[in-house]
């Protein structure tokens, strides 16, 4: 049996899962995964838009045409459910990348990089990857979600890419965390740091590849256990130097078409 301990009283388990695309592959090169994004009543909670290692030197009018695409179908889904049920619905957001390249990005640069992703891209929030864990770095990373957040006149979703639990003063800087990012064989075995149980369901998100089809219901079953909000399983592997289509998690699982029914709307209310 995989370990899924989770001690404490706050959180419970997650009733309600979406999904969060960390970076499909260019436009050009997947656009049936950036189609896919926008389908209606896809899970999708956000997806996070790498022109080229960030926002890129200029424009790029594919990337331009996803992220408007993806944005109009996010803004329809909100609208669609506060229709229906009468309160606040929060659609998906397009998150811009940032590499945080573990604390030694200069803070101009990513301020800048920022920027640009808002101007061009007009983004709803980042996806902060390579994100420190250690407690010596937090003041440093809370200075670049403060400015991040200010750039979008305080409505920025944040996402720290950690990849693995970090310090727990890193959940009050951003509103979610990514605390697994990794292989099948190591997530089924996987822990719960004891302190995540203190907050909210949906504050975590959770990337694995290599999951078989075979196994996509103990993938889900563990994530709700764990409090992981946001998820992103895929069939595909490779380890993290992978790059372009032979990363895994820049293509479509193959068994997208399940997950989408197993998990239902993406929009929550």
């Amino acid at each position: 049996m995989p370990h899924l301990t989770r001690t404490g009283t706050a959180a419970g388990t997650v009733r309600t899962l979406g999904v969060g695309a960390p970076g499909y592959a260019h436009p050009l090169l997947a656009p049936v995964e950036w189609a896919e994004l926008a389908r209606p009543g896809a899970p999708v909670h956000w997806a996070v838009l790498n022109v080229s290692d960030g926002p890129g030197s200029r424009p790029d009018p594919h990337c331009l045409e996803a992220a408007g695409r993806l944005r109009h179908a996010f803004e329809g889904a909100a609208h669609s459910a506060s229709s229906r049920g009468g309160g606040r619905a929060t659609g998906g957001r397009v998150l811009g990348h940032l590499d945080l390249a573990h604390g030694s990005r200069p803070f101009g640069e990513l301020v800048s990089q920022a920027q640009r992703f808002v101007d061009w891209y007009r983004v709803g929030g980042f996806y902060l990857d390579r994100c420190p864990t250690d407690r010596t770095d937090l003041s440093g990373v809370r200075r670049v979600t403060t400015t991040l957040s200010a750039l979008l006149g305080g409505d920025a979703h944040l996402v720290l890419g950690h990849g693995t639990h970090p310090h727990p003063g890193y959940a009050e800087a951003a509103d979610q965390l990514v605390t697994f990012s990794g292989a099948w064989v190591d997530y089924r075995w996987s822990q719960v740091a004891e302190w995540t149980a203190d907050y909210p369901e949906g504050k975590f998100a959770h990337l694995v590849h290599g999951v078989p089809r075979t196994h996509l219901d103990e993938a889900l079953r563990i994530a709700r256990w764990q409090g992981a909000g946001t998820i992103f399983f895929t069939d595909r592997t490779g380890g993290p130097e992978a790059r372009g289509q032979n990363a895994p998690f820049h293509s479509l699982p193959g068994y997208w078409d399940e997950i989408v029914s197993r998990i239902g709307p993406g929009v929550s209310e």
